[in-house]
């Protein structure tokens, strides 16, 4: 599977500083969650921790393409198929300040019951928007301070050890203060949503495209991650603009505003 990885940095630019999910049996519109977050984190940890065979053997069977995505493509560890991958797997996290970080992950995030009822609202709004959208697996792992979240084709990772709190000691050796200012609870959500709309509605020719371009798609998604989570979370000067933009044109739909690529009116 095509796996899309969105580094806060390399995607956003300067517009954006910068979970596997299933969905329960039962109607969307009940108080039943839409999403309910998979904690590949906790069978991940408990490997890392203890050298336990049964959790290496879980992450295997249960979490296979998750566990591929963080050894091969997150970590670059290696092929998965390599016969001693999982040993090198458990001493890479044998680091003192990555055992802190798996403790620390575990401890604040022990109840993810806040996170599953706001993706399950985020995503019943999409979904009324965009009806054929495919609702995302959502999962939680620790990827050793690598990537914030990672994007496959029908997946959402979030990595709990880059949302430890601005002022999560560790972090200060390797962060800014405004890149810290980003790296708690609160930015978890829209880091998800922002990054999935990104992957299903591209800009065609990023690179080459001009700037305002590029500021004003960021600045469409960020709106409409805005609207989803029904909280004024990102306020840029483009979101701004899309939103007058989008009252002065009340017959454009956010499923037409998504799929729009002419930004010769929001600028």
């Amino acid at each position: 599977m095509r796996i899309l990885k969105y580094i806060l940095s390399a995607l956003l630019c300067s517009s954006l500083i910068a979970c596997d999910i299933n969905t329960k049996n039962g109607d969307e519109n009940n108080n039943v969650d839409l999403v309910e977050i998979q904690r590949y984190d906790r069978t991940q940890s408990l490997y890392l921790t203890t050298g336990d065979f049964s959790a290496l053997q879980q992450m295997s069977t249960d979490y296979p393409v998750e566990t591929r995505t963080l050894i091969e493509d997150v970590l670059k560890l290696g092929s998965v198929s390599t016969p001693d991958i999982y040993s090198k797997f458990l001493t890479f996290y044998q680091d003192s300040v990555l055992q802190n970080i798996i403790s620390e992950a575990e401890s604040q995030y022990a109840n993810v019951d806040d996170l599953n009822k706001q993706f399950s609202a985020a995503f019943k709004k999409l979904k009324s928007w965009l009806p054929d959208l495919k609702i995302p697996m959502v999962y939680t792992q620790i990827s050793a301070l690598d990537q914030s979240v990672i994007i496959g084709e029908s997946s959402v990772g979030i990595s709990l050890d880059k949302y430890l709190g601005k002022d999560y000691p560790t972090y200060a050796k390797y962060y800014t203060e405004e890149q810290r200012n980003t790296m708690s609870r609160d930015y978890i959500l829209p880091d998800c949503i922002s990054f999935f709309l990104l992957s299903k509605f591209p800009l065609p020719n990023f690179a080459t495209r001009p700037q305002t371009d590029r500021d004003a798609h960021i600045g469409k998604i960020q709106w409409v991650a805005n609207k989803a989570m029904d909280k004024n979370f990102f306020t840029t000067d483009y979101v701004r603009k899309v939103e007058r933009y989008m009252q002065q044109h009340s017959n454009v739909s956010i499923a037409e505003l998504l799929k729009m690529n002419d930004y010769s009116d929001i600028k």
